[in-house]
């Protein structure tokens, strides 16, 4: 038995139902991950903010300690939009796969117009979730990067200034 049309094929349907799935799963473990972080820069700045309002101003660990908020504001800045754009593509990812169970149904009752316009529609919110996921990625590595940096340079500073005391 040779299956040709998408209501025929179980696998194609499958597919295009579980490969959306698949995908919001990957890009819900992905928002948290990134709100996790989020939430950690969030706890850091605090720290930061604390130990600056506790220096004065002509101190140089003030100075150390002041250097490293406008790079947390940065990394917040691009954690916030990762995280929207992972967001995007979780919503994207689930209304593709709704679409594809609407195009089955279509396909089984043989409406050729509803079912190629959910085909179209399916591929067109799948694809800009795969775009939305990996523009998030994009930003959570250009962080990443921010982060080392901060990491390196504050040991740099603490070595730097390890004789001085607040």
């Amino acid at each position: 038995m040779q299956y040709t049309t998408v209501a025929g094929n179980p696998f194609a349907v499958l597919t295009a139902i579980v490969a959306p799935a698949i995908l919001t799963n990957a890009s819900s473990v992905l928002a948290l991950g990134t709100s996790n972080r989020l939430a950690r820069v969030v706890d850091r700045t605090r720290v930061v903010a604390a130990e600056v309002a506790a220096l004065e101003p002509g101190n140089p660990l003030h100075q150390m300690w002041s250097a490293q908020l406008n790079p947390l504001r940065i990394r917040s800045k691009l954690l916030v939009k990762a995280l929207r754009f992972f967001y995007v593509g979780l919503g994207l990812f689930a209304a593709s796969a709704l679409v594809s169970v609407g195009g089955s149904i279509a396909a089984y009752y043989s409406q050729k117009i509803m079912f190629e316009a959910g085909a179209a529609l399916a591929v067109l919110s799948g694809a800009s979730a795969v775009l939305s996921l990996a523009s998030g990625c994009v930003l959570m590595v250009r962080e990443t990067q921010l982060a080392v940096q901060s990491l390196e340079e504050e040991a740099e500073l603490r070595i730097a200034h390890r004789d001085i005391r607040h």
